[in-house]
């Protein structure tokens, strides 16, 4: 029977390798009940390791500290994260993936962890889960790195995707609607089009939520992602449209 300090070591370096982590995931893993998961927690938050959020916890330790991406982060958690497990499916061993910094894409780039890959990416956060990894190599994109979500935008990250070539680019969006998709930063846009660019395969990841819904810039047409996956929340109205664009339409189930 492992010791307190143990079992809080133990609980650390699992909140560390996801970034994110659900309350009853980690009393799964720990095989303890959630209530000594959430004793801990505590103790982890108040050394300052760990910040826990409805539903989970953050890892704070060597993390940049970006309120917005951690106030984004668990809003629709298990679409999210049933989005994220259905689109990580997509991804082969050996391919080169390029991921931009959206929530949902975070959760996609922790389920590659530990995946034989090559990541590229604008994202911080994203880069910090593969930075100590052996087992993939990252590329991470220069530029202006935008404070509140800690992504790297501009004409220096454009110019280097411009040079670039990969097997898929994962995106978020912030909405989608008969035009198309849409996100909420006018360089963001800018990026994230060189992104599409620079891909084989497009794979666009949102949760139901933001079907029906614009934000500040539009990013491009429906029809210029390869594919979108999507949780079961999605209303059959739009899964005829986004089939009728040509688009390949990955459904996830979230668990209930």
């Amino acid at each position: 029977m492992p010791t307190v300090e143990e079992r809080r070591s133990k609980l650390l370096e699992l909140v560390r390798e996801r970034g994110f982590a659900a309350l009853p995931d980690l009393a799964e893993l720990l095989t303890v009940s959630e209530s000594t998961v959430r004793r801990d927690l505590e103790a982890l938050e108040d050394a300052g390791h760990a910040k826990r959020t409805h539903g989970g916890v953050f890892y704070t330790g060597a993390s940049p500290k970006l309120p917005h991406f951690d106030q984004l982060q668990p809003a629709n958690w298990d679409r999210k994260r049933a989005v994220a497990r259905r689109a990580a499916e997509l991804i082969c061993d050996g391919d080169t993936v390029l991921l931009d910094g959206g929530t949902t894409t975070y959760e996609v780039a922790r389920l590659l962890v530990g995946r034989p890959l090559q990541i590229v990416t604008n994202s911080l956060p994203v880069a910090n889960l593969f930075a100590s990894n052996a087992t993939t190599d990252l590329v991470l994109l220069g530029g202006y790195v935008y404070p509140r979500t800690g992504v790297s935008l501009g004409p220096y990250a454009n110019e280097m995707l411009e040079r670039l070539n990969v097997r898929r680019t994962v995106l978020s969006v912030a909405g989608i609607n008969e035009r198309g998709f849409y996100n909420s930063n006018l360089l963001l846009v800018e990026t994230e089009r060189a992104m599409m660019k620079a891909g084989e395969e497009v794979i666009v990841v949102a949760d139901s939520t933001k079907f029906g819904h614009k934000s500040l810039s539009h990013l491009a047409p429906l029809n210029e992602a390869s594919q979108l996956v999507v949780d079961d929340g999605i209303s059959d109205d739009w899964k005829r449209k986004i089939e009728a664009a040509g688009v390949r339409l990955t459904v996830a189930v979230t668990a209930v």
